[in-house]
């Protein structure tokens, strides 16, 4: 079973630095893909997400938050295409929001941020522990993801729907390469 796993605030403006790509390599006896720059995995190889965890979290710097999913939590939480049919638009970023864990207390969905006016950060659907949304190109909608973790009650990160559709492709290609469709 291939898990996921997701670093919260890592790469993000000169603070809790390291290069994903060597890390990837450290840990090759895991499988490990490398997706983007801020802190995403694919771990193709079967172990367990505690297992994983501490090995992650013992070559680096730091201690960050990791969220880590199975891909068939992944899988299912994505196969009906949240963002399917809805036009480009270049001032609008669709993405995913990976809870910590499964929330005891749910704002209503959908929610916008601001509440009144013209929103910065909107949040579509949720499933299980994954949160679809869209925000505005703007610096202002930033901190509206930040506060995500404050409206669900547990810390979240962040990713663009686009890192999202490459890590759902390393799966169907099971993680060697070859294609499973």
């Amino acid at each position: 079973m291939a898990l996921v796993a997701f670093l919260r605030g890592v790469n993000v403006g000169g603070h809790r630095t390291f290069r994903p790509s060597i890390l990837a390599n450290q840990l090759k006896d895991f499988g490990v893909v490398n997706i983007g720059a801020a802190g995403t995995f694919v771990v193709c190889r079967a172990v367990s997400k505690s297992r994983f965890r501490s090995e992650l979290l013992r070559r680096l710097p730091f201690e960050p938050q990791v969220m880590i999913c199975t891909h068939q939590e992944l899988i299912a939480a994505a196969s009906d295409s949240p963002f399917a049919g809805e036009p480009h638009r270049p001032e609008i970023v669709h993405f995913v929001s990976v809870l910590a864990k499964r929330p005891r207390v749910s704002p209503s969905i959908p929610l916008c941020i601001p509440e009144q006016g013209k929103w910065l950060l909107r949040v579509r659907s949720r499933r299980g522990r994954f949160l679809f949304g869209e925000y505005r190109r703007e610096m202002r909608a930033i901190s509206c993801l930040g506060r995500i973790d404050k409206l669900f009650g547990v810390p979240a990160t962040t990713r663009n729907w686009n890192t999202i559709r490459a890590i759902l492709k390393v799966l169907e290609k099971g993680c060697d390469g070859r294609d499973r469709g």
